[in-house]
């Protein structure tokens, strides 16, 4: 079944074309990494999908309806979770209220209701001990580990992540791509933007890479490891010299 459909997907700001063209079918489960230069309109795909930017032109379906439909977009668009670069976690509130007021928010719910699933996706990401916890007083990856259980107290279908360990230290990032592979395994369907490659090869079903927005390819790991073409070789190469990891 597909989730996700993005067909002819085009996003330009003024004269600057960002996207071009762009076609992707996710099917339920399946993991799908965006890598390429930066620059390349990765973000951009994840920003139009949850509906914070505004496309130029094309069309994008979540299980087969498609957001342009006003009367189910909001529908649609809570079926879709989002983890971002930064945490965007509220300073003042703890831990647990940083959930539970978005779930009040968002999905209306009680507060004993919005508590009980507060606690639920804390245990999945192994933060429970911090649920009373201020955000100044937690690390870089338990911050974004909060965040990523902040999406999943919404009970997404879809999880999109826009470069979830870019800012952290080197040592946390371990601790946020475990929870990541964890969701993976478990059937999340999800989309990454990463420059974590190996990462990326290990758990995604596809990926997709991109160059001067247009996805100049689509394939599996195995088939993408092998590719020669020179711009992928160059951008692994580059990635494997800054990560200081090999593929």
């Amino acid at each position: 079944m597909k989730i996700i459909e993005v067909k002819n997907l085009k996003k330009q700001f003024g004269k600057n074309v960002v996207l071009d063209n762009i076609n992707l079918e996710i099917k339920k489960g399946e993991v799908v990494s965006l890598i390429g230069p930066s620059g390349s309109g990765k973000s951009t795909i994840l920003r139009s999908i949850i509906d914070l930017e505004t496309i130029t032109s094309g069309d994008i379906l979540i299980e087969g309806n498609n957001l342009k439909d006003k009367k189910i977009k909001k529908e649609m668009l809570l079926k879709t979770g989002m983890v971002f670069q930064t945490f965007n976690l509220f300073p003042h509130m703890s831990v647990r209220n940083n959930i539970v007021k978005t779930l009040e928010l968002v999905k209306k719910l009680d507060k004993k209701e919005a508590n009980k699933i507060a606690e639920e996706t804390l245990e999945v990401v192994g933060l429970i001990d911090k649920i009373d916890n201020f955000p100044s007083e937690l690390s870089g990856g338990q911050k974004q580990r909060v965040a990523i259980a902040r999406a999943l107290s919404l009970r997404p279908d879809i999880l999109l992540f826009d470069e979830p360990t870019s800012a952290l230290d080197p040592t946390l990032v371990g601790e946020v791509l475990l929870v990541m592979e964890e969701l993976a395994k478990e059937g999340m369907t999800m989309i990454i933007v990463s420059h974590e490659m190996q990462f990326a090869m290990r758990v995604s079903d596809k990926i997709a890479f991109m160059d001067s927005g247009e996805i100049a390819f689509l394939q599996t790991p195995s088939e993408l490891r092998n590719n020669d073409d020179p711009r992928i070789r160059r951008f692994i190469n580059n990635e494997i010299l800054r990560n200081d990891f090999v593929i």
